[in-house]
């Protein structure tokens, strides 16, 4: 009898040792795998700016599927903490700046990031209540810009080239600043004392007799940059936002395949259809 209790016993703790190991894998979903992640998946996280990076990303996702990629997307309001966690290693990569931006940031915090491919160009509206063209924009006109200083230049070329200003000969246009303005017919007054993400609220409240703003921020807040600016930044803009990686990090392949997905033709189709030209594609 006492035989038969023993192995009785035996049978029951290899059952619940059994039952215990299945239990384990279940919640892991694999030895050592993250709970909940597809077996054979590899997982992308990617920080970007609500719009229009973050639809985009979000219209990419069942394409990276299909290559077998889970991409998540972390959102951020503002152009300083993408980088910050970029370079702390919590995330992949991240899709929210240009080229100008990001090598102004390289050269003050050290970043070793690199541009892992140009996905579209946002072009910078004005934007005005009180006027409905630059032409009417009166002498001594205030003039309200970001305080983001990579945006400086660009800024200032857009309005030297419609007319409205003169940059010191020779100056470096995605550098200039607006001591470099050596004309000012109308003696346009410049504020940079706003966060870019503030600008459209500076524009709804009245303030100021123009308002330059990046079309991210200006979609996000509702406003059209076609319809409603009183002139555009050109389609042949330079400013091409990308996807930024650590230094090696874009010869990974999940990190090719993001950035051809992003180039595909659905893809870009899509920025055009959605955007209407406030945001334009670009594919390399």
């Amino acid at each position: 009898m006492k035989k038969w209790l023993s192995v009785i016993l035996a049978l029951a703790v290899a059952l619940v040792v059994a039952a215990c190991g299945t239990s384990e894998k279940e919640s892991t979903g694999s030895e050592g795998g993250k709970e909940g992640k597809e077996e054979g998946k590899k997982e992308l996280v990617v920080g970007a700016s609500n719009v229009p990076h973050a639809e985009i990303l979000e219209k990419a996702k069942p394409l990276l599927a299909e290559k077998g990629i889970d991409i998540k997307i972390e959102t951020f309001q503002d152009y300083v903490l993408p980088n910050q966690a970029l370079d702390e290693g919590e995330l992949d990569a991240n899709y929210f700046q240009h080229i100008p931006y990001l090598e102004t940031q390289k050269k003050e915090h050290g970043y070793d990031f690199v541009n892992a491919g140009g996905i579209h160009i946002e072009p910078i509206g004005v934007y005005s209540k009180k006027y409905k063209s630059l032409d009417e924009l009166p002498e001594g006109a205030h003039i309200i810009i970001s305080n983001s200083v990579a945006d400086h230049g660009r800024i200032l070329s857009m309005l030297e080239k419609e007319g409205l200003i003169t940059l010191k000969e020779g100056v470096n246009k995605t550098e200039a600043t607006i001591d470099d303005i050596v004309d000012n017919p109308k003696k346009l007054k410049f504020d940079a004392e706003y966060e870019p993400s503030l600008l459209p609220q500076i524009f709804n409240n009245g303030e100021g007799d123009a308002v330059l703003i990046n079309s991210n921020f200006a979609i996000d807040a509702g406003l059209n940059p076609i319809e409603d600016s009183i002139a555009i930044e050109g389609k042949d803009s330079p400013y091409v936002n990308i996807i930024a990686v650590r230094k090696g990090d874009e010869n990974k392949e999940e990190i090719k395949t993001l950035v051809e997905v992003l180039h595909s033709k659905e893809i870009q189709d899509f920025i055009l259809e959605k955007y209407k030209g406030a945001v334009v594609p670009v594919s390399e």
